[in-house]
């Protein structure tokens, strides 16, 4: 509990610090979406079969970003949690579960290229189960990940090759990364993301690169592609860890959208291949529009 605290204190602390660097107007600006994606199934006498199942996700993609003169900082927070419950299992189980958190600052050093640094975070909301059957044939569960376990950690210089804020590619080469857990769940298991037997986090240093690209296909339709890839220098650095994200939102009008997300990862501590998560819906979406104002740091 003391290890989640002091992260979450440096966590605090980065954006603070990062927020007063200066005494000056600050010009800004802020865009993103909330989305709720809602679905039912029910069947009554259905001859070809069914299971009557309800579903929801929520989802949150803001970004507040700052550029004056040859200095730059853009923050992007992704936010979303979705359950689903069937009539044929136990328990209601997770669809979506991710809390993340990027900043980039930025100091222009020629045309399209700024020196860099780049802090992450990422975690979930909530508990993450295993099932499984019994002897019986009953479904059970066990607990398997929860809040800040894991947590991952990235910070590192680098730079940045940016056009506009629709186009943006950071390298960073020199990238600490920490990967912090709950340790009672590396006991009795060898490894648990990485982390070893008994510990409840992990150091790794290594190269860094990120990438981000959104366009319009047509109108009302947007596509948004976020990408990172990471090599620990410290062990294995052929294995690229790999985490990949595309947003597709079709405007049906001001607060109806069709959404789908799609997302890949592949991080060997974790699971030996490559973990996919779809989302697709309609639903609500409120869009915060983007927004032009001034501040000042205290």
């Amino acid at each position: 509990m003391k290890s989640k605290f002091f992260y979450i204190l440096f966590f605090a602390l980065t954006i603070n610090i990062s927020a007063q660097e200066t005494t000056k107007p600050q010009d800004w600006t802020s865009k993103g979406n909330f989305n709720l994606l809602f679905n039912q199934s029910a069947f009554s006498n259905w001859v070809a079969g069914g299971d009557n199942t309800i579903a929801g996700n929520v989802g949150l993609n803001y970004d507040l970003n700052y550029v004056k003169g040859n200095f730059s900082w853009n923050n992007k927070i992704l936010a979303s949690y979705g359950l689903t419950k069937s009539n044929n299992t136990n328990f209601e189980k997770k669809t979506d579960d991710r809390l993340e958190y990027n900043t980039l600052l930025g100091y222009k050093a020629e045309k399209n290229w700024y020196y860099s640094v780049l802090f992450n975070f990422k975690t979930q909301f909530t508990k993450g189960f295993k099932y499984f059957n019994n002897e019986e044939g009953v479904e059970k569960r066990t607990n398997y990940t929860a809040f800040f376990s894991p947590a991952y950690f990235k910070l590192g210089p680098g730079m940045l090759w940016k056009k506009g804020q629709q186009l943006k590619v950071n390298i960073a080469p020199a990238t600490a990364k920490v990967i912090v857990v709950d340790k009672k769940f590396t006991e009795p298991n060898a490894k648990y993301f990485g982390v070893e037997e008994g510990e409840n986090q992990r150091l790794e240093l290594g190269f860094n690169a990120s990438a981000y690209y959104k366009l319009a296909i047509m109108e009302n339709v947007s596509v948004e592609n976020i990408i990172a890839l990471y090599a620990n220098y410290l062990e294995n650095p052929e294995n690229v860890d790999l985490d990949y994200t595309l947003n597709l939102v079709l405007k049906v009008n001001k607060y109806l959208s069709t959404n789908l997300i799609f997302q890949t990862i592949y991080d060997d501590n974790a699971y030996q291949g490559f973990q996919v998560r779809e989302v697709f819906g309609v639903g609500l979406n409120y869009i915060f529009k983007n927004k032009h104002f001034k501040s000042f740091a205290s």
